[in-house]
């Protein structure tokens, strides 16, 4: 616990003087000793942050066991086992552990593989210790330990900036800006309770991009602004759409399970059939009712999906993740690295009047080019842009950058003659200038002209750019060296700006995204004038921006309101990211997430899917869902689309299964009211679900509509229920038309009866997959996989064949005569038929079921 390091407040850290600092951490100039900076890794704990522990292999296969479906199918199988039906009881159970088997062991392989992705963090830091510097782990930092920081170097803590050069960091990552940003050891005036104004702080988890910096922890482990934001992933996660879905489907299945078995056990023992007769024949109904397959179909499903979607590009770490994407309409993502490269260029090189200049870009070429401190990404910028030459140019002196005057200077000679050229703020160096060129050539810079000079940065500004000035000066006086006070009676000649430019990917992204039906909304860090540019740039079309400032004074109440009117929110901190996921959420909607940095975790765990990449952060990773091998949303289209044939492909198991399961099950129970013998034995019940769900085994494989993928589709009981009330009685009415014909048409005995109702029921709900897997009419206008089709006719072979073996003579089953075959071929024309009819009908009515909450 870090107890002490709670009496060093914030506002200490960032106000005190250096010397104040380390006196408050009880450190000192030459760092800690050995021994000290033992006691306080045994008082503060390591440095590491609290990311949720995985749970033990054992009690992650007993999870798998949690849900409704399965919960009912272990008493079904219980009470089988316990009255002696050994056969059906087995079925039951292998049915349980190979689907759970089968979810287990594909998220432990997708767990492992996103393992071998973490990127690894460099382990160790310079740290005083003994008044030595030595390389010291990063779980081994302490708050009060002296660190020394230089390109290139990771930040293990938060901490106090006690000296610095030229030191700039990259920390997009944890506050969203897309420029690195300088730090200095000026006490701040206040504290403030942004990160981004905390110039002198280090945070974990930062990158060094250039410069050097001595500093003093001040926070590690979970006390550090990293760490807080992991805090709250140690919990479980939300329960996502998907889940919450399934869960009501059981809840479901189990309520009309339960009334229609407990009704039947009393009739049928009220008639004095027997007890466990009785008993055995309403689990058999309560199975017959269950698409036990479900939980199997859902995870072939789900590591199918997987499979595909790693051949492009898209590791899937949490198998239910995929459906969720299939039913995402909502996608909030950040705009660094997303929309953008994360790399700064630069765009333009102009004068004061806003025309292209060369002149600009060969004195900040020079400039940036002949300086010898570590050069910032914004020098490198200038560098990268195009090669100047610079042969006929010799340097001269240089007057490096401080903060102060937020400027350097080169001197330069060319054919005898020096020039003095300045790069900086454009404040700094309007500053020290007295003239300006404009097309005319150079003039005294008045009060007109500066006045322009000002709008123009102003304007630029605006546009999101970020801009340096450029001056020179014509030297006159050759001396061996030069300095500040010869940065006076310039001349200012124009302006260079920079931007983070959008992904060349991005437009397509963001229009793929758009057609097939999924909102994209922009949560940054950045602010407000830069966003703006990048989404007109990427011809993204903005309704409203939001500030984080304007979503800390709202309820949740307005900010559900606001987040259906918005699409940019920009200054948002994490918090306030969460607090839009939640909105989002709220009001129905399925969202997903794409970040990679610090501040994006809680949001990545608040989405119903979270997707990060591979070169995220470690917090970022563990909390996400998907892990993409390339930043690019074009993957994201095609994972959603994955996704939506997933959901499919499962909604049609459902389907079949709530609508001829139940009506099938309802015919039994009501002709058990009336019928002297049972209608179906329950081993008869049983081996038609089993050779049933058998031959849905490869729906898995079958092809989806495109006008099916083409927008969200979420599970909605509702619709299901509405399905199952509109076909499950069409089942039964063909159900009773089939006992109508066996007892008076063939005044069939026991065992006919059941035989002909076997082949008819098995008949209707194996080849009711054809038109219920489509939502197109006619049916054949889509094609069903061959695999399905194989199935589907294998197993009505055998199921025909049966009645003709002695393995047909042990479950009671009679040879029908041969007329029987031309009334079922009736019967089941007619059935299909009405079906088709009915099924134009209700996706006319209740289609938008399906794509609603």
């Amino acid at each position: 616990m870090q107890g002490e390091a709670e009496l060093v407040s914030t506002t200490e850290l960032l106000t005190l003087p250096p010397a104040e600092v380390l006196k408050k951490l009880d450190s000192k100039d030459q760092g800690l000793t050995t021994e000290e900076a033992g006691k306080r890794l045994e008082l503060y704990g390591a440095n590491e942050v609290a990311v949720r522990k995985r749970r033990a292999t054992a009690i992650e296969f007993l999870l798998q066991f949690r849900s409704p479906l399965i919960l009912l199918l272990i008493f079904a199988g219980a009470v089988s086992l316990y009255f002696g039906e050994a056969i059906d009881s087995i079925i039951i159970f292998t049915i349980i552990i190979a689907s759970a088997s089968l979810d287990f062991y594909q998220q432990s392989k997708a767990h492992q593989a996103a393992e071998l992705l973490r990127s690894k963090l460099i382990s160790t830091c310079t740290a005083l210790r003994d008044s030595n510097k030595k390389e010291v782990k990063f779980t081994e930092v302490v708050p009060g330990d002296i660190l020394y920081f230089s390109a290139g170097d990771m930040i293990p803590a938060d901490s106090r900036i006690l000296l610095a050069k030229d030191f700039f960091v990259n920390q997009s990552a944890l506050t969203g800006e897309s420029f690195p940003v300088e730090k200095i050891a000026v006490p701040l005036v206040e504290a403030g309770t942004s990160l981004t104004d905390w110039t002198n702080m280090a945070f974990t988890g930062s990158s060094v991009v250039s410069g050097t910096a001595t500093a003093v922890v001040g926070r590690t482990g979970s006390f550090t602004e990293y760490g807080k934001i992991a805090k709250t992933l140690a919990s479980r996660g939300e329960e996502t759409e998907m889940e919450r879905g399934l869960r009501r489907f059981g809840y479901l299945i189990m309520q009309i399970t339960f009334l229609l078995v407990i009704f039947v056990f009393f009739v049928n023992a009220f008639f004095m059939r027997g007890l466990l007769d009785s008993l055995l024949f309403s689990v058999a109904l309560a199975v017959g009712l269950t698409p036990e397959l479900l939980p199997m179909i859902i995870s072939v499903n789900l590591s199918k999906g997987a499979f595909a979607m790693s051949k492009r590009g898209v590791l899937v770490k949490r198998l239910n993740s995929i459906q969720n994407f299939g039913s995402m309409d909502v996608l909030c993502t950040d705009k660094t690295g997303t929309l953008t490269e994360n790399k700064i260029t630069l765009v333009l090189h102009i004068d004061i009047e806003g025309r292209d200049d060369d002149r600009v870009l060969e004195y900040g070429y020079l400039n940036s080019y002949y300086q010898t401190g570590l050069r910032s990404p914004l020098d490198e910028a200038i560098l990268a842009f195009r090669n100047v030459l610079v042969s006929d140019y010799q340097k001269v002196d240089e007057i490096p950058f401080d903060f102060m005057r937020r400027r350097v200077s080169i001197v330069v000679s060319k054919n005898g003659g020096r020039l003095l050229l300045t790069k900086g703020a454009p404040e700094e160096i309007l500053s020290v200038c007295a003239h300006a060129d404009i097309a005319d050539g150079a003039t005294d810079l008045i009060e007109s002209v500066k006045e322009r000079i000002i709008t123009q940065y102003r304007e630029l500004s605006a546009q999101g750019f970020r801009v340096l000035g450029v001056s020179y000066k014509k030297l006159r006086d050759e001396k061996p060296s030069y300095s500040v006070g010869d940065e006076n009676d310039m001349v200012f000649l124009g302006f260079v700006a920079f931007l983070d430019p959008p992904k060349q990917t991005a437009m397509e992204s963001l229009n793929l995204l758009n057609h097939v039906g999924v909102e994209l909304k922009i949560l940054t860090g950045d602010n407000e004038l830069v966003t703006l540019h990048t989404c007109e740039q990427l011809g993204f079309k903005v309704k409203r921006v939001v500030l984080g400032s304007d979503i800390a004074q709202m309820g949740d109440e307005a900010i559900q309101r606001v987040v259906e009117e918005a699409n940019v929110f920009a200054r948002v901190n994490p918090s306030q990211k969460d607090r839009i996921m939640g909105a989002l959420r709220r009001n129905g909607h399925v969202v997903g997430f794409l970040g990679d940095g610090i501040n994006d975790a809680p949001s990545l765990k608040r989405a119903d899917v979270g997707i990060s990449v591979d070169n995220a952060v470690d917090v970022a990773k563990e909390s996400a869902d998907i892990i993409l091998l390339q930043k690019d949303l074009t993957v994201l289209q095609n994972g959603v689309i994955e996704g939506r044939r997933t959901f499919g492909n499962t909604m049609k198991y459902i389907m079949m299964g709530t609508s001829s399961n139940f009506g099938n099950m309802f015919s039994v129970a009501g002709a058990s009211l009336f019928l002297p013998f049972l209608p179906m034995l329950p081993t008869q019940i049983l081996l038609n679900n089993l050779l049933y769900d058998l031959s849905q085994t490869t729906i898995t494989t079958d092809h989806v509509d495109e006008s099916y993928v083409e927008k969200p589709k979420k599970m909605n009981i509702r619709f299901i229920r509405r399905f199952m009330i509109w076909f499950g009685p069409i089942s039964s009415l063909f159900d009773f038309l089939t006992f109508f014909i066996m007892m008076w048409v063939f005044s069939a005995s026991q065992g006919l009866f059941q035989t002909g109702w076997f082949l008819e029921s098995l008949t209707t709900q194996t080849l009711v997959v054809f038109i219920i897997r489509t939502q197109l009419v006619p049916f054949w206008r889509s094609r069903p996989s061959k695999y399905l089709v194989a199935t589907c006719l294998a197993i009505l072979i055998f199921a025909f064949a049966l009645p003709y073996t002695p393995i047909g003579a042990l479950f009671g089953f009679t040879p029908p005569p041969l007329i029987f075959y031309p009334l079922l071929a009736a019967l089941v024309f007619t059935y299909l038929a009405m079906v088709e009819g009915v099924k134009l009908l209700f996706y006319r009515r209740y289609i938008h079921l399906l794509e609603s909450g």
